[in-house]
């Protein structure tokens, strides 16, 4: 698994090669595989490969989305706030989770923030995700997870360059 971690890299440019259905099962194997908080499992997954509705989920918002179209697959991660407090966790394990089975099985990924995103100065972004997929009211939006097969290769992150003053041992 940490050679996974060291590998993955926000992957932002896509080939045009489609993911074969057997990777797509995989991927919502691991969505619906995802822990949550006492298992109450509030999440909610809605798989988009309409070049059409990718090409529109990709204006979402002004900045950060815009990659989405190029994306052979985007998952938009909800949940139901009302089911659990810790939704946002729980979406964002869900989140992570799919990007690292999306690495093991030679797929690029990244994350696009919806929740406390603006569409512009009248909707938010998760407004605007809701009507264009007919997202109910009592739903969230969390993110999504752009997915494809990477148009070019990102060297990992380097041990030396990892930010190891962020780490604390016993007391601040």
């Amino acid at each position: 698994m940490i050679e996974l971690l060291r590998k993955r890299r926000s992957i932002r440019k896509y080939t045009d090669k489609v993911i074969e259905p057997e990777k797509i099962e995989i991927l919502k194997e691991a969505v619906l595989r995802s822990p949550s908080s006492r298992g109450i499992d509030p999440w909610e997954f809605i798989f988009v490969d309409n070049r059409e509705l990718l090409k529109q989920l990709a204006l979402c918002k002004p900045h950060g989305a815009g990659f989405l179209e190029d994306a052979a697959l985007g998952i938009v991660i909800c949940a139901e706030e009302k089911k659990s407090d810790v939704w946002v966790e729980d979406c964002s394990i869900a989140s992570i989770l799919v990007q690292m089975v999306a690495q093991s099985i030679g797929l690029g990924s990244c994350w696009i923030q919806i929740r406390k995103r603006k569409f512009d100065d009248h909707m938010t972004s998760e407004d605007c995700i809701r009507k264009l997929l007919n997202i109910p009211s009592g739903l969230k939006v969390e993110s999504i997870i752009a997915l494809g097969y990477p148009a070019g290769k990102r060297e990992p992150v380097l041990r030396e360059n990892l930010k190891y003053e962020k780490l604390r041992i016993n007391s601040y």
